[in-house]
């Protein structure tokens, strides 16, 4: 590990286009020293073409990494295991990051021993428009721990932390799950109880493109299956972490894990419904999972099957909405 040096991981897959931004935001950061590995996830364009030019520009690029496509994770992963710098900084290859960002943040981690990851405002942009400037999800406001508001959602962007790299190396690797991953890598570190550190300033932009990937989440039985992994380790983060049943964002994780058992039901996804039930019930308590609605749906899925129940939830739920 170089003191002070920090490490940007840039995953790509054919995002060729779009490279070029993301890395120069990083160059363009008013803090050194710095280095940049990039990892071409497969990608099928010219992508790997992309950055190999970009390191004959940029000497910060000290490494490219080439991999089968595996997703995301997987190449963050990968980049990780090259990282050489005190501080890790995660960058999807679509987003930038604003100027100030790493001074900021490694100082107010320098300053502030006792927190492990700090982060700071990050701001919406609709594909190339400029950005709103306006603190996307909870980024805006100041929490002392990832849990338990993790719970509820990942509140924050890839690009909107800075880790120590002692915690990254302590939480262990990403995972080879697609989706989700993002959230149950954060909710690892949060099992930590490490303090935060907020930076209040703008630090980084989320940018959105027609070609997400984070479309038909509640349908798509890819998705689902690697969502339920998912859920079932992020409720064993929440665990080792101490947090209750009782607690508002537990009872908030509760009746998501209950929504995706129904998704999963509709989309003949049966023994992930029938896991994500009993997760549900677990993540509830022994006081709410005698409820009506765990009975009722309980009594309907040994009657007509978890894939009936799920798509009869799931048409009730689009009709009470």
């Amino acid at each position: 590990m170089i003191t002070d040096l920090v490490t940007t991981i840039i995953p790509v897959f054919n995002r060729s286009a779009l490279l070029k931004d993301a890395v120069e935001s990083v160059v363009q950061q008013n803090y050194r020293p710095i280095e940049i590995i990039i990892v071409d996830d497969g990608s099928t364009d010219d992508s790997l073409k992309q950055a190999r030019a970009l390191q004959k520009d940029h000497p910060e690029i000290t490494a490219i990494i080439r991999q089968n496509n595996a997703g995301p994770g997987t190449a963050r992963e990968k980049g990780r295991q090259q990282a050489r710098g005190e501080f890790i900084q995660y960058l999807d290859s679509d987003d930038l990051l604003l100027p100030d960002k790493f001074k900021r943040q490694v100082d107010g981690l320098k300053t502030n021993p006792n927190c492990g990851v700090s982060y700071g405002k990050t701001c919406f942009a609709n594909g190339f428009d400029p950005p709103d400037f306006v603190p996307l999800k909870r980024t805006g406001s100041k929490v002392a721990t990832m849990f338990p508001a993790f719970l509820q959602s990942r509140w924050w962007s890839t690009s909107t932390p800075m880790y120590r790299k002692s915690i990254t190396d302590r939480a262990g690797p990403w995972t080879s799950l697609r989706n989700e991953e993002d959230w149950e890598y954060d909710c690892r570190i949060g099992s930590q109880q490490i303090a935060l550190h907020y930076c209040d300033d703008f630090v980084s932009v989320k940018r959105q493109f027609p070609d997400g990937l984070s479309r038909n989440g509640d349908s798509d039985p890819r998705k689902l299956r690697d969502r339920t992994a998912a859920h079932k380790l992020i409720y064993n983060h929440a665990r080792t972490a101490d947090i209750d049943h009782d607690v508002y964002e537990m009872r908030h994780f509760a009746r998501e894990v209950f929504l995706l058992a129904r998704q999963c039901g509709a989309a003949n996804l049966p023994t992930e419904s029938r896991d994500l039930f009993a997760l549900a019930k677990q993540a509830s308590g022994p006081n709410r999972t005698r409820s009506w609605d765990f009975v009722l749906y309980y009594a309907l899925a040994r009657t007509c099957g978890w894939r009936t129940a799920g798509r009869l939830a799931c048409w009730s739920d689009r009709f009470r909405a």
